[in-house]
């Protein structure tokens, strides 16, 4: 008798899928990660280059506004390459936040005719973005490599950019784990897509993206630090440009919540998701 690999059922569980399920669906994984490409940029002039256009549109739009008029300081660091590092990293955290806060909402279509673990569909738009955030990094290093050969700007050669790798992993986690959070919440309250969209919105500006934590005012400094963005944040910019406030307390808190909110979010979305399906 041939022994069955998994059962479908009507129950629904925390613990509702294993690393070897998932694994088995990673060439579904990558047709996914393909089609995202396809509709995004198939019969578009400029196809995969608007993924640059877009962070260097921001790019110029903050250098003029926050940099020439407000004055925001960015220390020894240029403005262009300050803002750029920012933007680079909140479009990591944005895109994985966004491209999974909707996942039910989006998919009931595929979800109510076949089945797979509903964790590939926001595990392959989390790579899609991740595949973007490499090419914008890319573009970022090429800015660097110019100021290090024709501004004089010293070259951060230390142990730190080792934690570069860390510090991605970490920014799309807390990315997935809320947007798997949010998927679930916005499958049963429509009304609250609006109130998310803003949300992320003004989550931006207590995340340390157009300012340094050393241009925050004491009294309302805390409300940035409570970020678990903004260790990330201050760390990335140190790495790559020697300047930034990193605390291992702060870390360690980023970290923490990662781990936990991802381990959260990935139990509600198992228990929920079958659910969810006759709702949405």
């Amino acid at each position: 008798m041939q022994e069955n690999h998994w059962e479908i059922s009507s129950k629904t569980s925390y613990w509702g899928w294993n690393l070897k399920e998932l694994w088995s669906y990673r060439h579904l994984v990558a047709s996914l990660i393909r089609r995202e490409f396809l509709l995004n940029y198939q019969q578009t002039v400029l196809g995969p280059v608007w993924i640059l256009i877009q962070p260097i549109m921001t790019l110029i739009t903050y250098v003029v506004v926050f940099g020439k008029v407000v004055g925001i300081p960015t220390g020894s660091i240029p403005p262009l390459l300050f803002y750029f590092s920012g933007i680079v990293l909140w479009n990591l955290f944005n895109d994985s936040f966004s491209g999974t806060a909707f996942t039910f909402k989006e998919n009931a279509h595929i979800f109510s005719k076949v089945y797979f673990p509903r964790l590939v569909m926001p595990i392959s738009v989390v790579s899609t973005h991740f595949l973007r955030f490499l090419m914008q990094l890319f573009l970022l290093v090429l800015v660097m490599v110019y100021y290090w050969l024709f501004r004089d700007m010293p070259l951060p050669v230390t142990p730190l950019l080792l934690t570069l790798p860390a510090i991605i992993v970490v920014i799309g986690a807390i990315g997935l784990a809320l947007g798997l959070f949010c998927s679930v919440v916005t499958a049963k309250y429509r009304d609250l897509v609006n109130f998310i969209s803003l949300g992320v919105r003004l989550f931006m500006f207590i995340t340390p993206v157009i300012y340094p934590m050393g241009a925050v005012p004491e009294k309302v400094r805390w409300l940035v630090e409570i970020n678990p963005l903004t260790p990330l944040f201050e760390l990335f910019r140190y790495a790559l440009l020697g300047e930034g406030t990193v605390t291992v307390p702060g870390l360690l808190y980023s970290v923490s919540f990662a781990a936990i909110s991802l381990l959260a979010a990935t139990l509600v979305f198992n228990k929920q998701g079958d659910k969810l399906i006759d709702i949405v």
